[in-house]
């Protein structure tokens, strides 16, 4: 009986052996999103009663309010940046807090919360874009004020659950965008 388990046992290597030939498993190779945005055109976003104006990507559509709050879409993305406009009156202090309270409020969900400050006294510029890495609801913002009559925040989202790790070019690629709107904006 030993005899006949070596003898199979030694087949059965045998045969496992023999079945390994040429066409080997290899693993899968790396593969990245191939996701490619056009090229950004930037153009003039000028409204008569609106007292700035700024450059804006000629692929996004612009859908302004009376108040000169606006949405910024882009339906090739599935994303909207929603501008919200507010006088400042004796009430500075207040907006800037509003204007961090929304990025911070995405905290839970952060992984990392990046602000960059930004300083243009030439054009009576200053203000705050923060990156939000994580599945947050909204990624970028940005708050810009010439701190004696003008306040702008804007935010972007996107139009699905976010998974941060799917939606990152996108991301990229609006986050320039709104670097262009607030490095371009001036007021009248």
């Amino acid at each position: 009986m030993y005899q006949t388990l070596k003898a199979l046992l030694i087949i059965g290597i045998i045969a496992v052996l023999s079945s390994c030939g040429d066409n080997e498993l290899q693993p899968k190779p790396q593969a990245q999103l191939a996701l490619q945005y056009p090229t950004p055109e930037y153009q003039k976003m000028e409204k008569d009663n609106c007292p700035f104006n700024f450059e804006i990507n000629s692929y996004a559509r612009v859908l302004a309010k009376s108040d000169c709050s606006m949405k910024i879409e882009y339906p090739f993305m599935e994303a909207t940046v929603y501008m919200d406009y507010a006088p400042v009156q004796d009430n500075i202090r207040e907006l800037l807090i509003d204007g961090q309270k929304l990025s911070f409020s995405h905290n839970r969900m952060a992984d990392v919360i990046d602000d960059k400050i930004y300083i243009n006294p030439d054009k009576s510029a200053y203000g705050m874009m923060y990156s939000i890495e994580g599945n947050a609801a909204s990624n970028v913002q940005f708050y810009l004020t010439d701190s004696v009559q003008n306040f702008v925040t804007a935010s972007l989202y996107f139009d699905r659950t976010p998974n941060y790790d799917s939606i990152y070019p996108a991301i990229d690629y609006i986050k320039l965008d709104m670097r262009k709107m607030m490095e371009s904006m001036t007021w009248k």
